[in-house]
């Protein structure tokens, strides 16, 4: 897939913060999972960057970490702007690092849409990602939708939320048909017991939660001032201090501890009615723990 010229309002926020703890004692605070290579020559965080680079610009990149990690993750990115890797004071779950995401996002184009990503997933298959990535900036463009990527269930896991879908959608008026199919997203659905993951995969209408939402910054906080307000002001704050490294790193320090831990599904997703989940039709495992690596390092 080719880089298009109207890539340069599209952003990619990389959540880098996690620290690890369950691939001791190989990962440590200082250097988890993500920062670690485990599978081909670069670290997850590495090849996650690669991954995303034929859909947007590197300048447009952000990774979020913490303060511990910074400057390994500024060592394994040496081409990445040193400001685009901005490190949480503590850590305060999914919906306060996206509302940095969105501040960061907003300071440098307020007409721009973002894709939040984990750092640490496998996705052998690059090409049919970056359709899937590419078509849900587009519809994400557009309008007001929320998007985010399901994946397929291939066994009826129970360390995943899931994502009940609806009826498929049609693209928007005036606009060829996408490659990748999208669904409304019916309801977000907690990690199931056995019987009911088993319910799920069988009927054919839910998919794996993989913790990837792609969203225009006036959608995401639209989404915020209506449903996690003191998130949306925090966003306000930090939007006027974004483009200083330094004076955004003082308010963060100031003011991160206080914020409310809540993750993102919780905060925004179950409650929003505009959520749309893309078809991710691609290999995908989430490397949570050390049956998941062996699952890999078998195929």
């Amino acid at each position: 897939m080719k880089t298009k010229s109207n890539n340069s309002d599209r952003f990619v926020i990389i959540m880098a913060g996690g620290r690890g703890e369950r691939f001791w004692p190989i990962s440590r605070e200082k250097t988890p999972k993500q920062l670690i290579t485990l599978l081909g020559k670069t670290s997850f965080l590495q090849q996650a960057v690669e991954r995303v680079l034929p859909v947007v610009p590197l300048k447009n990149i952000f990774i979020i970490t913490n303060a511990v990690q910074a400057p390994e993750v500024r060592r394994q990115l040496p081409k990445l702007p040193k400001d685009n890797v901005v490190a949480e004071p503590v850590g305060r779950d999914t919906c306060a690092a996206v509302t940095l995401g969105a501040a960061l996002v907003g300071a440098r184009s307020t007409t721009g849409v973002m894709a939040v990503l984990p750092a640490d997933h496998v996705i052998p298959e690059d090409k049919k990602f970056q359709q899937v990535l590419s078509d849900c900036f587009d519809l994400a463009s557009r309008g007001r939708a929320i998007v985010t990527i399901g994946i397929k269930p291939t066994e009826p896991a129970t360390g995943y939320g899931y994502i009940q879908t609806g009826e498929p959608l049609p693209p928007p008026q005036g606009v060829k048909a996408y490659k990748t199919t999208f669904f409304r997203a019916e309801r977000f659905v907690e990690k199931p017991n056995l019987d009911k993951a088993l319910e799920y995969v069988n009927s054919g209408h839910y998919r794996w939660n993989a913790g990837m939402f792609i969203w225009s910054f006036v959608t995401v906080t639209e989404g915020l001032q209506k449903h996690q307000p003191e998130m949306f002001e925090a966003c306000q704050r930090w939007f006027a201090v974004a483009k200083n490294q330094a004076k955004l790193d003082k308010v963060l320090a100031k003011e991160y501890p206080a914020i409310k831990k809540v993750s993102i599904d919780y905060a925004l997703m179950e409650h929003a009615q505009n959520v749309v989940c893309a078809d991710g039709a691609f290999e995908w495992d989430d490397l949570g723990a050390w049956p998941a690596l062996a699952r890999q390092l078998s195929l």
